[in-house]
């Protein structure tokens, strides 16, 4: 590859740092920038933003190269945290940092990088691109190491976008990311990778969620009927959530399907209209299985549809690849249904599509069967 004007994604994290370190050793020119994308509570114990900026500026210097701090939170209010809370107030479970990508890491980043004249970005996302020489497109592949991969997040990527982005670490196991970080003395090398959601940081969900929405508490009903609890609103419960749900075993005996009086309760069903949490008893209840789902709201990676057929989809984060059977839903929607059951199948979560290695894009889950 020719030398390139490569601009940087860089959050203080390892990933990014790495990424930056091997393109400057391919002799490009890297500029790093420090995306904020959230200032509401910056002064509080959670929202690490100023220790990450500290962090990646640490890392710029190490590596010799300039960084720049651009402010996005106004982007972010407006068209990721908006949908967010409207998800949340409809009683979907919304994926943040699959439109966090769409819109902001790859569509206000990416127009201020080619601002400043850069002809590539990059991020410490582990997913790869590939040009298709024979269908003469760009694919997005699932990065190496299959605890890291990062694809399903990235799946609202179109062509123009892929064109224009870099995946060094996608290349990479973590443990060998963790030893270049190490090896080069980077300063960040051993922080440990963030969770949650990418403008929350560490703090309690429900906590954070109380201040933007407001709480109606209503029923907790299970399978027969019976009012077992109250909730606190349906926005803060999710499918399948097992903590937090404040009943205990129900002491009827006979009354429990699938382990007994002392068997976990899960949330199986949200009803926004009646304003109910339906819960059951037992992982493996009927009600948390789903063979078939649709999705709306298609995003695919080649700009058309994969035709209907065979292929692989996770319909959650960090879930090993499901056969399933694609075919067309109402209005540009599309089905999925599976060979196997699948559990807790969210709706406002989203439903990528793999062909192997391929990942082909997907849609927002508008409802399980």
């Amino acid at each position: 590859m020719e030398k390139q004007r490569i601009v940087v994604g860089l959050s203080g994290g390892v990933d990014s740092a790495v990424t930056a370190h091997l393109l400057k050793q391919q002799g490009h020119e890297v500029v790093g920038i420090f995306m904020k994308n959230w200032e509401d509570d910056d002064d509080s114990e959670y929202c690490s933003s100023n220790i990450d900026f500290v962090d990646a500026a640490s890392v710029a210097d190490v590596l010799g190269i300039e960084i720049e701090h651009v402010n996005f939170a106004a982007d972010y209010k407006d068209r990721v945290f908006a949908e967010f809370l409207r998800e949340y107030q409809a009683g979907r479970t919304p994926n943040p940092d699959v439109l966090c990508n769409a819109e902001i890491k790859f569509k206000a980043f990416l127009d201020h990088a080619m601002r400043l004249g850069a002809e590539k970005i990059a991020t410490g996302h582990y997913a790869r691109v590939r040009f298709n020489e024979s269908a003469g497109r760009h694919e997005l592949l699932k990065g190496l190491d299959p605890a890291k991969d990062q694809s399903y997040f990235l799946h609202r990527l179109n062509q123009q976008q892929l064109s224009k982005t870099l995946f060094p670490v996608g290349e990479l196991r973590k443990t060998e990311v963790r030893r270049i970080a190490d090896e080069i003395g980077l300063p960040n090398a051993k922080k440990k990778d963030s969770t949650g959601i990418c403008f929350i940081g560490e703090r309690p969900f429900r906590e954070f969620l109380n201040r933007y929405i407001s709480k109606e508490p209503g029923p907790i009903r299970d399978e027969r009927g019976r009012r077992i609890g109250e909730h606190q609103g349906l926005s803060f419960y999710t499918l399948g959530q097992r903590q937090g749900l404040g009943i205990g075993g129900l002491k009827e005996k006979g009354a429990q399907r699938g382990g007994g009086e002392h068997a976990p309760w899960f949330v199986a069903r949200k009803d926004v209209e009646a304003n109910t949490l339906w819960v059951v008893q037992g992982h493996d209840h009927p009600w948390l299985l789903s063979t078939t789902l649709e999705a709306d709201d298609a995003s695919w990676v080649a700009g058309e549809a994969p035709s209907p057929g065979a292929y692989a989809a996770k319909s959650r984060y960090r879930q090993a690849d499901a056969g399933c059977t694609l075919g067309p839903g109402a209005n540009g929607a599309f089905r999925l249904d599976f060979a196997e059951p699948q559990w807790a199948v969210t709706p406002g979560q989203s439903a990528v599509l793999y062909d192997g290695e391929v990942c082909l894009g997907g849609g927002v889950i508008s409802q399980a069967l």
